[in-house]
């Protein structure tokens, strides 16, 4: 496939898995109204958990070429269950009590917060220009939460809890030894998820499940399986760096579903701390399609020099 057309239909991936995402987001939303927190993540668990054993069973994730046992594969593991877990639940309870575009917003500071963390924890190197991306794109968060104001909410430190979380989980992620499957890594964290759920639905009472609640459940969870596919696809099709900044079209849709079905407008600071993440986090992405571009030249350079000699 042509460069440019496997770029095209990785960016269109990308955007579907951003829209799935959101409208899973939305579906759990309007299931708060009907159950409480724990009963709903019980039951989407249950079923995401079902859905992604058969995904695991038919292609081969069950069998590891060999066990985890004593390696950094198991702590990493470990790391990424609990911010699986953690994630899940803060984001949950903040999309519970916030709107939908404000708590997706948020979450758009994932690639600085994971840039800066690989910095802090994996030693790797970042510039002076891409720590002032991540500091710019802090500022757009505040634009958006308006802390010490009326329209500060209380969950929105839950949105920040949760962004710690998820870079938990995604640095672990990238720490994972190749040879363990990544439809058995999701199916481990699918059941810890499902396991919090009940551990916490034990503190609610449940109530009766009416049909509209299930369908939107399973809904739910089979939008959510649709969007780990087609963010799977994406980074399949065309250039990492190419396809990467497509994700931020997940703002476009919470916003689009926020105000068509919950009627929730962001109002202008918070659509202008938006536009201040979404814009620190292109440049990080720029930066570093920057970055790999004079290394594969200077690696190119290099290795012309050895033949030469």
């Amino acid at each position: 496939m042509h460069r440019y057309s496997a770029n095209t239909t990785g960016a269109i991936y990308m955007m579907l898995s951003m829209a799935g995402f959101v409208l899973n987001d939305a579906m759990m939303k309007l299931v708060f109204a009907q159950l409480g927190l724990f009963q709903a993540i019980t039951l989407r668990g249950a079923m995401a958990f079902v859905l992604m054993f058969l995904l695991c069973w038919l292609s081969g994730g069950l069998r590891l070429s060999r066990g985890i046992g004593e390696t950094i594969g198991q702590k990493m593991l470990i790391l990424r269950t609990i911010g699986e877990v953690g994630g899940t639940f803060f984001f949950l309870t903040a999309l519970q009590h916030m709107p939908i575009a404000n708590v997706t917003a948020v979450l758009q500071v994932l690639p600085l917060t994971i840039t800066f963390a690989a910095a802090l924890f994996l030693g790797e190197k970042v510039g002076w220009r891409r720590y002032g991306a991540i500091a710019v794109g802090f500022v757009g968060v505040l634009f958006i939460l308006k802390p010490g104001t009326s329209d500060f909410n209380f969950f929105a430190i839950y949105a920040l809890i949760a962004t710690g979380f998820i870079t938990m989980r995604d640095l672990a992620t990238r720490q994972m030894p190749d040879f363990v499957p990544s439809t058995f890594i999701s199916l481990i964290t699918a059941g810890a998820v499902l396991g919090f759920g009940l551990l916490g639905s034990l503190t609610e009472t449940w109530v009766a499940v009416g049909p509209a609640s299930w369908g939107l459940l399973a809904g739910a969870a089979s939008i959510l399986m649709c969007g780990y596919l087609f963010s799977i696809l994406a980074m399949r099709h065309g250039e990492v760096s190419f396809v990467a900044p497509f994700r931020y079209s997940i703002l476009l849709w919470a916003l689009l579903i926020g105000a068509f079905v919950f009627d929730e407008i962001p109002d202008a600071w918070a659509l202008f701390g938006a536009a201040l993440v979404v814009g620190s986090g292109l440049f990080s992405f720029h930066r570093e399609r920057l970055l790999a571009r004079k290394l594969a030249i200077s690696t190119a350079s290099s290795a012309a020099s050895s033949l030469s000699q």
